[in-house]
């Protein structure tokens, strides 16, 4: 059996249905290259409610002002990272209803930051050769009347990009 690197995050799917999604231009690891869903890892102790808001605030601009958790679920796939071949990145996914703020094109940087900017996508933009498994699994809950389904989702490939999408 192989060994996983283990990644968690809380991600958040913002929907306009005359814009599309707000995705983040990621600037590392391996959606690197790649449109991904706003959020990230937890600071130590910090609760997903807060890290969710922080994340989005770090990485778009946006303030949460409602959201509603829909469930988490794991994306596995080979990856070669630190002594690791395989990554399994654990997600817990938010619904943002209501946000207040203007999107930033382009992110403040910092320590820590891995996003560039964020844009809104239109949903049929959207595909493995350009998103992280995040937008994809956000492009099927909005595709399924906002039914979230919780299942793992196993790659056999995953390709890191060496040029960006956006």
């Amino acid at each position: 059996m192989e060994k996983y690197h283990r990644a968690f995050g809380v991600y958040g799917i913002i929907y306009s249905s005359s814009k599309g999604i707000v995705v983040i231009k990621k600037n590392g690891g391996p959606y690197i290259n790649r449109f991904d869903l706003p959020g990230g890892s937890l600071e130590d102790g910090e609760e997903l409610s807060l890290a969710i808001k922080r994340e989005i605030a770090e990485e778009t601009g946006l303030t949460v002002q409602k959201y509603s958790q829909l469930g988490s679920t794991s994306f596995k796939y080979p990856w070669d990272y630190l002594n690791y071949h395989y990554n399994q990145h654990i997600a817990v996914f938010y619904d943002v209803e209501e946000l207040s703020g203007k999107i930033e094109e382009i992110a403040p940087q910092f320590d820590g930051q891995d996003s560039l900017g964020a844009v809104f996508i239109p949903l049929e933009n959207i595909s493995i050769r350009n998103a992280s498994p995040l937008v994809l699994k956000a492009k099927e809950y909005l595709l399924n009347n906002r039914r979230f389904e919780d299942e793992d989702t196993i790659f056999d490939e995953w390709t890191v990009l060496e040029n960006a999408v956006f």
